[in-house]
């Protein structure tokens, strides 16, 4: 009576699954289909006990009564062929939105129960290893990314020209900047990953948001390996925004989300923003950038020495130059540990959006955002050991970013399902 799979099938809703799927069937022809729910729970087996292959699977389903009477199945039915389910993968679901939609109806079942509060989210992101030789590859040149906020950025621009004076930029030539990439000759989605304290090879990204009510995952999102964590953030943060209604109040993060336009956005969209902190290291005898305090009244910033480093111009990329007076800093005693420039110019930069980025940093800085970031390694670095040690997620079971995500997806659902039929079943037992 205590089994977990009792306590999924009693709390976990799955009428939903046929009528996602009634589209992709056809009504009038062919033979009869499989029990679209039978087929769903199958895949939810091998997620929930971590089974990487499905030959194993039904095999694992042929002897074991607790899959059989989660399935419907009695002692004598014949097991579902373990073809059928690559066969839906490979065609029926291909190029559809089917395991998101799942997800999706599993979160919110959980928003149902009280269980999803969608005003505090933690997000983060895990690399996962791609079934690809890391030293089986070619080497392509692929055009940068353009930034999504880059348009934003340049009426910035041109506006804090504008307001000192300056005139505007003329208008920059479209030009295409390229970088050179390696490709995995297996599987080509994967992205090769080099990152300080993490293993080098073919990896995926699978970028997660937690409900820290009660650490229910409200969003999975996989990229190639060389996707920073930044890149899909705030679009992700806003999908939830529209797709379950949430009113988010709060964030925590790593510093991997610690850029300019992140923590613009999230100022714009009046989000009390936490996000660990970055340590840079400057040159070797040099002072660093937060030795030069910056006077936001009289736009200026004043160096150690106290001399005054003024305004000269606002670039394309958004960063406000400040230069000193050479004839200051050419007799300064400090002058050595200032700057290495022949002409004694010391110049700082302030980026036109670094107020968002100091209103981060006092959030980090105060009682209730030291709060919130402590709950960061409760909850979502909790998720993701679960999803590796217990579900088969550290490494990737089919290559290809579709499947991927598919399988991060599922691992996600099936660790909500799990989470939400533990705690309803506590809450049946105490009444």
């Amino acid at each position: 009576q205590d089994h977990l799979l009792r306590k999924v099938d009693k709390h976990i809703d799955f009428s939903f699954i046929n009528e996602k799927v009634r589209p992709l069937y056809c009504a009038d022809n062919g033979r009869p289909a499989i029990d679209p729910v039978v087929l769903f729970k199958m895949i939810f087996l091998g997620y929930f006990y971590g089974i990487r292959s499905e030959r194993q699977l039904e095999r694992e389903i042929q002897t074991n009564l607790a899959y059989r009477w989660f399935l419907g199945l009695g002692l004598t039915d014949k097991v579902p062929d373990h073809t059928t389910i690559s066969w839906n993968r490979r065609t029926r679901f291909k190029g559809t939105n089917i395991f998101q939609d799942i997800f999706d109806e599993i979160v919110l079942q959980g928003i149902s129960h009280r269980m999803v509060g969608g005003r505090v989210l933690v997000s983060d992101s895990t690399h996962v290893k791609a079934n690809a030789n890391k030293h089986q590859y070619t080497k392509q040149q692929v055009l940068q990314n353009t930034k999504d906020y880059v348009d934003e950025l340049n009426a910035a621009v041109a506006e804090d020209r504008k307001e000192h004076g300056k005139k505007p930029l003329k208008p920059r030539e479209e030009v295409t900047e390229d970088k050179e990439i390696k490709v995995s000759k297996t599987d080509p989605d994967s992205g090769y990953m080099i990152r300080d304290g993490k293993p080098e090879g073919f990896f995926y990204l699978d970028h997660r948001t937690v409900d820290t009510k009660y650490n229910f995952i409200t969003d999975v999102h996989v990229t190639p390996g060389n996707v920073h964590d930044s890149v899909p953030y705030l679009s992700r943060l806003d999908r939830q925004r529209e797709r379950f209604k949430f009113e988010v109040e709060a964030v925590a993060l790593d510093s991997g989300y610690l850029t300019t336009p992140i923590c613009r956005g999230l100022q714009s969209r009046n989000i009390f923003a936490v996000i660990a902190h970055r340590r840079f290291h400057p040159k070797q005898g040099l002072f660093p950038k937060w030795k030069f305090t910056f006077d936001a009244e009289r736009n200026i910033y004043v160096c150690p020495a106290s001399h005054e480093l003024g305004y000269r111009t606002t670039d394309r990329k958004g960063y406000r130059q400040y230069a000193s007076d050479p004839e200051h800093c050419k007799n300064c005693p400090l002058l050595d540990q200032c700057t290495q420039s022949r002409n004694h110019r010391k110049v700082v930069t302030r980026h036109v959006w670094e107020d968002s980025k100091d209103w981060v940093r006092n959030n980090r800085l105060s009682k209730s955002g030291k709060q919130l970031y402590r709950k960061r390694k409760e909850t979502i670095e909790r998720s993701f050991a679960d999803a590796k040690e217990l579900h088969g997620f550290r490494y990737c079971r089919l290559r290809g970013l579709p499947n991927v995500r598919e399988q991060a997806l599922m691992t996600a659902a099936v660790q909500n399902m799990k989470k939400m039929a533990i705690h309803l079943d506590r809450l049946e037992y105490r009444v």
